[in-house]
């Protein structure tokens, strides 16, 4: 038997499903480029992994605006660094979790972009959000889901003792980190990992597979066909 040429492994992990080749992903006519909102709160690192995976064309897609709700985060400095348009809109100034999430999607609205990504979001959101973006609401979590939903899945691994974990890119529903989940990345966990080494092995695996999860979210809803080839009935 061939040796897997999953290049995850190199990361020491296992994806799934695997990278398509770039012959499953050629597309003959130019498709129409996915227009792409992102929600963070912290380091941004998968913000920016997501926005370089556009720009090298590994998605047909562009990142069109950054929303943080933390004046002082990381994300906002990336979001600079690579001239990506960046909103805040900070939770500590809105009454409600539901005015925070009218103040998202009036933001994503004036973008029109076609999904949004929550690329380390530390709110949970309202249904309002996930009506607005139905089945275009993505997440990335630091688990194998359904383990160790919520905060700190990275401690909550530790804590449980279990030698393989992992992150999870997800469609978001009301329930948190239950949505429909699209692309899994196992991790191994060391003898010797503690809380940092654990979590940054995780988030180079997050940082693979969360395109792939946009494309895949993308197809499912046909938007990356080319105009020409949508019919009646084509998004779902």
């Amino acid at each position: 038997m061939p040796a897997c040429q999953d290049p995850s492994q190199e990361l020491d992990g296992i994806q799934w499903p695997l990278p398509p080749a770039a012959a499953e992903t050629a597309i003959t006519t130019a498709p129409r480029r996915l227009r792409l909102g992102v929600m963070a709160s912290g380091e941004g690192s998968n913000f920016e992994a997501l926005t370089l995976a556009c720009r090298a064309d590994q998605l047909p897609a562009d990142v069109l605006l950054l929303v943080v709700n933390n004046p002082g985060c990381r994300a906002l400095e990336r979001a600079r660094r690579l001239a990506v348009p960046c909103r805040l809109i900070d939770h500590r100034r809105q009454p409600s979790r539901e005015a925070l999430d009218d103040a998202l999607i009036e933001a994503f609205g004036e973008a029109a972009v076609d999904l949004v990504v929550m690329a380390g979001w530390m709110r949970i959101v309202s249904p309002r959000l996930v009506a607005a973006y139905p089945h275009r609401l993505v997440n990335i979590h630091p688990s194998l889901l359904p383990s160790f939903r919520g905060l700190d899945a990275v401690g909550q691994a530790l804590e449980a003792g279990v030698t393989l974990t992992g992150c999870s890119a997800h469609l978001v529903n009301e329930q948190v980190d239950a949505g429909r989940i699209l692309v899994q990345a196992a991790v191994p966990v060391r003898a010797d990992d503690d809380h940092a080494s654990l979590a940054a092995r995780i988030q180079r695996q997050e940082h693979r597979i969360l395109p792939l999860a946009v494309r895949l979210a993308a197809q499912r809803l046909g938007l990356l066909s080319s105009p020409a080839d949508q019919g009646p009935g084509t998004q779902g």
